[in-house]
């Protein structure tokens, strides 16, 4: 069941949905489930674009690769980055946040919040500090310091940082979030997607909602023609920008709040009981 606010006006025919995948596309098992599969492939029949935006890096997007249909982009590391998952996750467009300014983060975070640890993705793969929880699907990181894994001995000569990511092990996840942007939100964004206290830092004003304008623009697309899906605050400026948007029924608080609608949660498939309703819609527009 889905549960929308009702628009001011009527809302135009959608012509493009963006999904956020763990938590709402994604069952908790990390599958794609058969009905949504068909989903997604009815939208695309329907001529409503699909992209995947998410917070996941682009070598993590095998999970949903096979359902990217004919443009074949993504938008991962919550905005910093557009793949093209149909040529092998190559880079298209890189919003990077600057090294120096990353160092800034680190050092206001470890004042502000004494036992945090970070990792630092870049184009190239994740490395972490080593109290920070290991990534078991990267067993090939460097283990060392933040400065030492943001350090480059000529200015952009190192590979792209996409995000910096940081790491509590006591603090509640939203004090901890509260903590980081009162300490450092005028350097970068900061934002989570993570149950526990694990912070996601992009370049100021880089977030899932930015990228997604972009390439939006780039298609003639208006945000009222946009149909947005999420569950963690990394989500709510997507779905505050999108016309229409829909928060899982398993959604954190702040993001019921900032979405036009409520669907069911990510293991009731919610957001294709959305999409089927969407298609349903504009067949009976074009009948």
């Amino acid at each position: 069941m889905t549960s929308p606010r009702a628009p001011r006006t009527p809302a135009p025919a959608p012509r493009l949905i963006a999904t956020d995948l763990d938590g709402t596309l994604l069952r908790d098992d990390k599958s794609v489930s058969e009905r949504t599969v068909a989903a997604l492939a009815a939208a695309e029949r329907a001529g409503i674009e699909v992209f995947f935006v998410t917070g996941r890096p682009a070598r993590w997007m095998d999970v949903v690769r096979d359902h990217v249909h004919g443009h074949g982009l993504a938008i991962c590391a919550n905005g910093a980055a557009v793949v093209d998952l149909h040529a092998g996750g190559t880079f298209l467009d890189v919003h990077p946040l600057e090294r120096p300014i990353a160092l800034d983060v680190v050092r206001a975070l470890r004042a502000a919040a004494p036992g945090t640890s970070f990792a630092v993705e870049l184009t190239t793969g994740i490395h972490y500090e080593p109290l920070y929880p290991p990534f078991f699907l990267d067993p090939g990181a460097t283990v060392a310091t933040a400065e030492k894994l943001l350090y480059e001995e000529t200015p952009g000569a190192a590979a792209p940082v996409l995000k910096l990511l940081a790491q509590h092990p006591e603090l509640d996840p939203d004090v901890f979030l509260a903590t980081a942007r009162a300490a450092a939100g005028e350097r970068a964004s900061f934002t989570r997607s993570s149950p526990t206290a694990l912070i996601e830092i992009s370049a100021l004003g880089v977030s899932k909602a930015s990228t997604l304008a972009l390439c939006c623009a780039e298609r003639g697309i208006t945000a009222d023609e946009v149909v947005a899906f999420g569950d963690m605050p990394n989500d709510i400026e997507m779905l505050s920008w999108a016309g229409r948007s829909y928060a899982m029924g398993n959604a954190h608080p702040d993001v019921i709040s900032a979405a036009s609608g409520r669907t069911a949660g990510n293991n009731e498939d919610g957001v294709a009981v959305v999409i089927e309703r969407l298609i349903t819609e504009v067949e009976q527009a074009t009948s």
